[in-house]
C-alpha cells in the first residue's frame, strides 16, 4: 500500500516538473499560471499519505452511481478532462454541454484555447491535454515528429470553409499567379494541405511559391501590412478577413478538399477511460446534429464569443458541414493519402503510417456513437 502510493507521488511529481518545462512558442499559457512549490508540496503529500496509509487498513470505495448515463465503470477513469480547442471549434466550449454530462460524476472539464493544430497536438504530445479537434495535416506532422497520438472520430469536410485570400487590388487572378509569390499559412495545418493541392492542381510545384509558415494572427498581420502576396486560412478567421480587409478569395477547398478534421486524444486516456470518452463523443455528436438544423442559433452565439459581427459569423457558420465520420478504412486510407504527400514533398522528415494511431475496431466500438 505503501510503495504504491510512494510509486504514485514519484510519478505526479515527474509529470509536473515535465509539464513546468514545456517550451511553447507564442503560445497561450496552460493552466499553470504562478509557480508551484513542487518539491515542498511532493514532501508533504508524501508525508501525509503515509499518515492515512498507516491509520487505516482498508481502502476507501466510492459508492456506485445509480445514473443510467453514468461514466464511471473503472477505477482509473480520470476526474479531469482536459479540453484543447481552437476558434473554429469554440462552440463546444461556450454551449458547456461536457461539463453537463460529466459534473454528476464528479468528473470536471478543463480549457486550453490554441491558434491552430499544430500547437494543439505539441501540447497532448507532452501530456499537457487529453483530446483535442484538429484538421487532417496537424497528426501527420505529429506522427512524423514522434508523437504517440490516437485518432478517435473524424469530422465532416468543410471544403468551402477555407480558401487562399489575395488583397482586394492584387494583380494576381488564377492560382498559376501565385508562382514566385509569398504566401503566408500555418504549416502543418489543414491550410497547408489545401495550397499544396491547390498548387498541384493549377501545374505548379510546392518549389514555384516561397511559404511563409505563419500561425493565423501573425500571418493575417502580415497580410494587411502586403508582406505577403497570399494568405492561406479557414473560418471564422476567413470569414473574418473577408469583412475586415475586403480580401479576394482566389480559390476556396470546393472540389479539392476531399476530409475534414478529427478528434484526436492521447492512447493512455482513451484506452483507460473508454466510458468518459463515449460519453463526450455523445455529447460532441448531439451538438454536431442540433447545429445542423439551428445555423442561425449557431452564428448568434458564437459572435460576441469570437467578437465577430453576425452577420460575417452567418457566414462562416453557413459555410461549415457539422457531422461525425467514422474511422474506418475509407478514412484511414484518404489520411495516408495525405501523409504520402507530405513526405514525397520532403515536408515530413519520414514516412508516416496513419495505421499506428488508428485503434482495433473492437476499441471504437466500445465508444464511437452512431454516426
Amino acid at each position: 500500500m505503501i510503495n504504491q502510493i510512494f510509486r504514485r507521488l514519484i510519478s505526479k511529481w515527474i509529470s509536473l516538473i515535465k509539464i513546468r518545462n514545456i517550451p511553447f512558442k507564442n503560445q497561450h499559457k496552460l493552466f499553470f499560471s504562478s509557480p508551484l512549490p513542487i518539491v515542498g508540496a511532493f514532501i508533504t503529500g508524501l508525508c501525509l499519505s503515509l499518515l492515512f496509509a498507516a491509520c487505516s487498513s482498508t481502502p476507501t470505495v466510492n459508492a456506485p452511481n445509480p445514473s443510467a448515463r453514468s461514466v464511471s465503470n473503472s477505477a482509473s477513469n480520470a476526474k479531469v478532462v482536459r479540453f484543447g480547442y481552437q476558434k473554429s471549434t469554440i462552440l463546444l466550449r461556450t454551449k458547456g454541454v461536457l461539463e453537463k454530462r460529466l459534473a454528476p460524476e464528479g468528473i470536471t472539464v478543463q480549457w486550453t484555447e490554441f491558434q491552430a493544430g499544430p500547437q494543439l497536438l505539441e501540447a497532448m504530445n507532452v501530456g499537457s491535454i487529453d483530446i483535442g479537434p484538429v484538421g487532417e495535416s496537424p497528426p501527420i506532422f505529429a506522427q512524423a515528429a514522434g508523437a504517440s497520438l490516437t485518432y478517435v472520430v473524424g469530422t465532416a469536410a468543410s471544403p468551402a470553409g477555407s480558401a487562399i485570400l489575395v488583397p482586394q487590388n492584387s494583380q494576381i487572378q488564377k492560382v498559376t499567379d501565385l508562382k514566385g509569390k509569398k504566401v503566408a499559412f500555418q504549416k502543418g495545418s489543414s491550410a497547408h494541405l489545401l495550397l499544396v493541392q491547390a498548387l498541384e492542381k493549377a501545374g505548379l510545384k510546392y518549389t514555384d511559391i516561397e511559404p511563409k509558415y505563419l500561425a493565423p494572427a501573425d500571418a493575417r498581420a502580415a497580410f494587411v501590412k502586403g508582406s505577403v502576396d497570399a494568405w492561406v486560412i479557414w473560418d471564422p478567421f476567413y470569414a473574418a478577413a473577408q469583412e475586415a480587409t475586403k480580401a479576394r478569395v482566389l480559390i476556396d477547398g470546393t472540389g479539392i478538399n476531399k476530409q475534414g478534421g478529427y478528434y484526436l486524444m492521447t492512447r493512455k486516456f482513451v484506452t483507460e477511460n473508454p466510458q468518459i470518452v463515449k460519453a463526450i463523443l455523445e455529447e460532441i455528436q448531439n451538438l454536431e446534429e442540433w447545429s445542423k438544423t439551428h445555423r442561425e442559433e449557431v452564428a448568434k452565439t458564437l459572435a460576441p464569443v469570437l467578437g465577430i459581427d453576425l452577420e460575417t459569423m452567418r457566414k462562416a457558420t453557413n459555410r461549415r458541414t457539422f457531422g461525425l465520420v467514422p474511422v474506418d478504412d475509407n478514412l484511414i486510407n484518404l489520411q495516408q493519402g495525405v501523409a504520402d504527400t507530405y513526405y514525397k514533398l520532403k515536408l515530413i522528415p519520414k514516412e508516416v503510417k496513419v495505421k499506428d494511431a488508428v485503434l482495433t475496431k473492437e476499441e471504437y466500438a466500445a465508444f464511437s456513437p452512431k454516426t
